[in-house]
């Protein structure tokens, strides 16, 4: 049995090789398959894991340049860069390149989440997460982010002469999530659902093979811990809306409960709202605690945008009463902040890149992209351009000045119609977090600059830092 599966899956891509080229003119991108199955999976994360992923990249293109196929976990696939290419996916329409991401992701996150979803299912989730995610909704949020912060700060860093800023800001922006998007509170009932997304997490990125002991297995099973958890803590506030003991914009698990059709039935399904509250969590938690911890090492290395970042802050500390939350329209005054942030992403973007589906043949750069094949794109190509971005490994704020990146060069939240709508959200938590590190901390580096992906950045020993308290002088 075992020689017959190994022999049909070797036979199955040179079959599928054949019988795409009788279907087209067009010939396939140049490139190589690889091994059945595995292809190129390992080879590409263990550059990842070495911080050597833009560089295997960079070697590919120049190999056979800005299109090429390879296998990725499990699926034939072809790699497109650049500017032209991040506006061909971010700008086609779900019946040509629909959203699907690796089957380690869709198994572990669930398959009604947004990103395995196209037409109109992905059109009424989308605009219900919208819904509680947009700035006019995430407004009454500041207050509450701002304690959450003050909260963690107090706890974690307030007399501690060395601190590790990565692990300490996923415990944050986990918190963050557990506080805002379903209205869980401090206690063991948080505990055990961080316990469990952190083990769920750590698979999504790697060879689906299911076999006790893998890395696959293991973030299966706790991603079916987390769905059952997500369910309870959903019929809780289903009830607590029937008995009108909950407001519809309380969290995110409210606001997509209230949400009706025509027939003023739920608009979204109990798997729908798991899938993709488990989606939002898994943005929150690691694009903004690696965007957090990376402007940390940044400002650290940059005096003189450290100087400008922290006057930009004491300033809006000084026009407020002592002790008063953060608002709205503090945010709005953390201009200079914003582009600190900016363009932390583009050198250190917490998204390596993604996937697509081409729903039929496509012809893109002079080849074909078969009906069925992944696509697969990254953030690293353009973001390190230095043709877009001039000097492109120089820390420069000034490039996201007056909205003067080409459209489609910068894609740390995606693009167009696609960007994340989860945007907003991470803007609020990483300036509202950064105002008060700033204002209440200085800090030096003791470890050096180095990091790796598995699959976001990683740096070296969680990033540790001394730590000095800043006298109150306001």
């Amino acid at each position: 049995m075992n020689i017959i599966l190994a022999i049909f899956l070797f036979l199955t891509p040179i079959f599928l090789l054949l019988s795409w080229g009788r279907r087209s003119s067009k010939r396939l991108p140049p490139g190589s398959l690889g091994i059945p199955f595995i292809g190129q999976s390992i080879s590409l994360l263990r550059a990842m894991r070495a911080n050597t992923a833009e560089k295997w990249l960079e070697a590919r293109i120049r190999k056979y340049g800005p299109i090429s196929k390879l296998s990725l976990f499990g699926k034939p696939t072809v790699f497109i860069s650049g500017q032209a290419a991040n506006k061909f996916l971010f700008t086609s329409d779900s019946s040509t390149i629909s959203n699907r991401q690796t089957q380690s992701i869709r198994m572990i996150l669930g398959d009604r989440n947004i990103f395995e979803l196209n037409a109109e299912d992905h059109k009424r989730v989308r605009s219900a997460l919208v819904s509680f995610l947009k700035p006019e909704s995430l407004k009454q949020y500041v207050g509450k982010m701002d304690k959450e912060v003050r909260r963690h700060l107090e706890i974690h860093w307030q007399g501690k002469q060395q601190v590790k800023v990565l692990p300490l800001a996923k415990t944050l922006t986990f918190d963050i999530i557990c506080s805002i998007l379903f209205g869980l509170e401090r206690g063991g009932r948080r505990e055990a659902v961080v316990a469990c997304f952190q083990e769920m997490i750590e698979g999504m990125w790697s060879v689906p093979i299911n076999l006790p002991f893998t890395r696959y297995n293991c973030s299966l099973r706790a991603s079916e811990r987390v769905q059952n958890m997500l369910k309870d803590i959903i019929r809780e506030k289903r009830v607590e809306l029937e008995h009108k003991a909950a407001s519809p914009h309380q969290d995110l698990i409210t606001c997509l409960l209230s949400i009706r059709n025509e027939d003023n039935e739920e608009a979204l399904t109990v798997n729908e709202i798991v899938h993709n509250v488990m989606v939002v969590m898994v943005a929150g938690f690691d694009t903004s605690s690696v965007l957090i911890t990376f402007i940390m090492r940044l400002l650290a290395n940059e005096p003189a945008v450290y100087a400008a970042v922290v006057q930009e802050h004491e300033e809006i500390t000084k026009s407020k009463p002592s002790g008063e939350f953060l608002t709205w329209e503090d945010l709005a005054k953390m201009k200079y902040t914003w582009r600190v942030a900016m363009e932390t992403l583009r050198m250190i973007p917490p998204v390596f890149g993604g996937f697509r589906i081409a729903q039929k043949d496509i012809e893109f750069g002079g080849y074909l992209i078969p009906e069925g094949w992944q696509i697969f794109w990254t953030t690293s190509i353009t973001h390190m351009d230095g043709s877009i971005f001039p000097e492109p490994s120089k820390f420069d704020p000034s490039r996201f000045e007056n909205q003067t990146v080409p459209p489609y060069s910068f894609v740390a939240f995606g693009g167009g119609p696609r960007i994340c709508p989860g945007y907003e959200f991470a803007r609020i938590e990483t300036l509202v977090t950064i105002h008060h590190l700033v204002t209440q901390f200085t800090w030096k580096l003791r470890a050096d600059n180095s990091f790796c992906r598995d699959p976001t950045p990683v740096p070296t020993q969680g990033l540790p830092i001394q730590l000095m308290p800043k006298k109150q002088l306001y």
